[in-house]
């Protein structure tokens, strides 16, 4: 798993044992079981990483390199409660171990996430809800990307103060009972980032000031995702700062472990579960581990909305493989095995970004799957040449038992460095549909020459 501290690791191999351990042998032999740990881990094998570690405290206790790196293969399974057990251990032994402040904060976030959660769904039989009327709907409007702006290394902000960025589009946003968006990177003040290296030339940290929250408010935004790649750019302080913006904005999110974003509209309480490629955030690759979140969702929820950051990216990842995805080598989720899995478990309707282009849909189970919504408000520092720059807005109407009723895609474009604006040429629709029945031929829902669609008959 690629993370900070491998050279750490590395140095602590080699470095003198702790002062306890008198026998020789031991020592020798706790020194090669972190060295296979580490090799273990750096092969992708976790479990078998984790063995060589606890052998290693079997051994020598007090090895500080040991317990942080068997914090390291439990975060790469989300176990939160045993990581911060791990990392505190190595607080008490190296309070000045150089990563300890920027990842210990995190890890016990997420474990204080899922006690929460366990405690909710623990409540969940004895919490009353009045039941949703026969033939009641929610139309819900979802869109991809959004990033308005950054303001590192050097500002990359809109006119306007970004006032403006969401004008021509907000009359599509505002038009629904829910509107929902992948909010991609923090909202955030200050913080520092460990992401780009000073020489770096090619990586990308994302940090928009708070202040443009308003501007989703206004557009009518209810639901973010902060399940990306991005969210973690300058740490663990502005993942704290995005959500209080959120929060003190009504705007519900979802996206690190165990989270689960509630909004209401009119009697229908909905779930937001957002998941991406990292175990920083809910996580797409563990499909029993989503399973179990979204019924726990479903179990307080008249609805669930599930999105998922996932997929290879570029203008050559329009289609949707039946395989789990690889994209410089990381593994971006089996996304149809995905979509079924949380369908199974009590998802409604299912929204994916991440490509950066549009993708096909389909329909599991009388569920709308949408495996793409593109780029839609990415402004400055994104690619928008061809099919980069097609959005969409896409409407979803459910029934009172989450199954679709029908729905519109709404074509948008990009223009200039990253300002969205409805598409009159309908590129989105044309694009849309064609992948949906290229990739999905006998599950697409029928979708029309002006974006309307409904189930397959």
């Amino acid at each position: 798993m690629s993370r900070p501290g491998l050279l750490l690791l590395l140095a602590a191999c080699l470095a003198a044992p702790a002062a306890w351990a008198a026998d020789p042998a031991a020592e020798a032999l706790a020194a090669e079981a972190l060295a296979a740990g580490a090799k273990a881990q750096r092969a992708g094998h976790p479990e078998e990483a984790l063995g060589h570690y606890v052998r290693c405290l079997e051994l020598d206790p007090a090895r500080v390199a040991c317990w942080w790196e068997k914090g390291w293969s439990l975060w790469s399974q989300g176990d939160w409660p045993q990581v911060v057990t791990a990392w505190e251990q190595v607080e008490r032994l190296q309070p000045d171990h150089p990563e300890l402040g920027a990842w210990l904060p995190e890890a016990r976030a997420h474990a204080a996430q899922l006690a929460r959660l366990e405690a909710e769904v623990a409540a969940a039989p004895a919490t009353t809800r009045a039941p949703v009327p026969a033939g009641a709907t929610l139309r819900l409007r979802a869109v991809g990307d959004v990033m308005m702006g950054a303001d590192y290394p050097e500002p990359t902000l809109p006119p306007d103060d970004g006032a403006t960025l969401l004008a021509a589009v907000t009359p599509l946003l505002q038009d629904a009972d829910l509107t929902f968006v992948n909010l991609e990177g923090p909202l955030c003040d200050g913080g520092t980032t460990r992401k780009c290296r000073p020489d770096s030339e090619v990586c990308y940290a994302f940090r928009t000031p708070t202040r443009y929250g308003r501007h989703l408010q206004a557009a009518g935004v209810d639901l973010a995702s902060t399940a990306n790649n991005h969210a973690g750019d300058f740490g663990q302080t502005c993942r704290e700062q995005t959500e209080a913006t959120l929060d003190a904005l009504g705007i519900a999110w979802s996206g690190p472990p165990g989270t689960i974003g509630t909004a209401t509209a009119g009697p229908f309480r909905v779930a937001l579960v957002a998941f991406h490629t990292s175990r920083s955030s809910n996580y797409v690759n563990d499909h029993a581990q989503a399973a179990e979140l979204v019924a726990a969702a479903q179990a307080t929820h008249d609805l669930v909305v599930v999105s998922f950051h996932g997929g290879a990216e570029g203008s050559g990842a329009l289609h949707v493989p039946d395989e789990m995805e690889l994209f410089h080598e990381e593994e971006r989720g089996h996304l149809r095995a995905f979509a079924r899995a949380v369908v199974a478990a009590g998802a409604d309707v299912v929204i994916g970004h991440g490509p950066h282009v549009p993708r096909g849909m389909e329909i599991v189970d009388g569920h709308l799957v949408a495996y793409s919504l593109g780029n839609f408000a990415t402004y400055g520092r994104f690619n928008l040449s061809g099919h980069l720059g097609t959005s969409l807005v896409l409407e979803v109407v459910l029934d009172d038992a989450g199954r679709l009723v029908q729905g519109r895609i709404l074509p948008v474009r990009q223009r200039g460095r990253g300002v969205p604006e409805p598409d009159e040429e309908g590129r989105a629709i044309a694009l849309v549909r064609s992948l949906s029945q290229e990739d999905f031929p006998t599950t697409a829902p029928v979708i029309a020459a002006d974006g309307s669609f409904v189930p397959r008959p």
